[in-house]
């Protein structure tokens, strides 16, 4: 009876096991995507990562699923968040910051992450080579300290008179420093031609941007520009506010915030790396290696000037800046 009962078990167990694995696969392919905001900022984002999923044929709900993280600006988070995430374990990680980056790089080396950064990945440590990436790790960036000072160019265009200039930055993002190291050699040389005094102001959450601009008063800044942040994207609004109540002219780093209100911005054409970045995630889910996806920098970048905005500050746009100009919101 014992030996009968055993062979029952054995064999009862041998149809469950196969079924209860079964029941553990995933019915498809899981991207997870490691934000860094709060899901409201993030949508807009979301929308041209899925486009370009589309077009290498995953579709979010009918042969691709997407889990969600968010840090809603809390850094400290992503750790816990990017381990959940590979916990699952999720096929492809896609983020848009580099503390998100870091956070999923500690999780996992195995799991490939496709990712889009406003800074130099080779001088911040992310990758290698850019032409060939030796770990889990490819995506897009911008490029940031090189960027920064054509920014501020063209703000010294718009404001020749300007003497004193501020490049706010957020202190609890840790590409920031390798940023600022870069941005420091490139804008000695810049600020001794225009005989410009660059400042540094610091805010890392939305009390210090009220208090980094009652510091520029202080300053007596006649030029600000925001350093490459998802903090800074998320709280837009409150700093284009913070620009006009202050009339400090301001060049941000992407359109969003002219379309909000904002004086002129220079930087990757709004978008434009968005679907790369879905596609670069499609291609992995359908075989491609991370090694043979190379870090790319974008293509285009778009000037754009806020004339009712320069109009309030009592700015005159320069011929110049209005002939480079990709669009003038009216």
């Amino acid at each position: 009876m014992k030996r009968r009962g055993l062979i029952v078990f054995i064999g009862t167990a041998a149809i469950a096991w196969p079924l209860a694995a079964r029941a553990q696969q995933k019915a498809m392919p899981e991207i997870g995507w490691l934000g860094v905001t709060t899901p409201e900022p993030g949508a807009k984002i979301l929308v041209g990562i899925r486009a370009g999923l589309a077009e290498t044929g995953f579709v979010e709900g009918q042969n691709l699923a997407i889990e969600y993280r968010w840090s809603e600006g809390h850094n400290d988070r992503l750790p816990a968040l990017a381990a959940e995430l590979v916990a699952r374990p999720v096929d492809v990680i896609i983020t848009g910051s580099v503390p998100g980056t870091r956070a999923a790089m500690k999780a996992t080396s195995t799991i490939p992450i496709v990712t889009m950064v406003g800074v130099d990945p080779v001088a911040t440590g992310l990758v290698k080579d850019l032409a060939h990436p030796d770990g889990n790790l490819t995506g897009f960036t911008g490029f940031g300290p090189r960027m920064n000072i054509k920014r501020f160019e063209i703000l010294s265009q718009l404001v020749p008179e300007a003497r004193v200039m501020v490049y706010l930055i957020n202190p609890n993002n840790p590409a920031t420093f390798q940023s600022i190291e870069q941005f420091g050699r490139l804008s000695d040389e810049f600020a001794k031609a225009k005989g410009i005094a660059l400042h540094r102001v610091s805010a890392g959450n939305p009390a210090q941007i009220d208090e980094a601009f009652s510091k520029l008063g202080e300053l007596r800044a006649e030029g600000l520009m925001p350093g490459i942040d998802p903090l800074f994207d998320q709280y837009k609004d409150q700093i284009v506010a913070l620009a006009a109540r202050y009339r400090i002219p301001t060049i941000y780093y992407n359109r969003r915030f002219t379309d909000a209100g904002g004086l002129i911005s220079y930087g990757v054409k709004a978008g434009e790396q968005l679907p790369q970045v879905g596609a670069y995630a499609g291609r992995i889910l359908a075989g491609a290696k991370v090694a043979d996806l190379p870090f790319q920098m974008p293509a285009k970048f778009e000037l754009v000037i806020n004339r009712k905005a320069a109009t309030a500050l009592g700015l005159t746009i320069p011929v110049e800046l209005e002939t480079l100009a990709d669009e003038i919101i009216e």
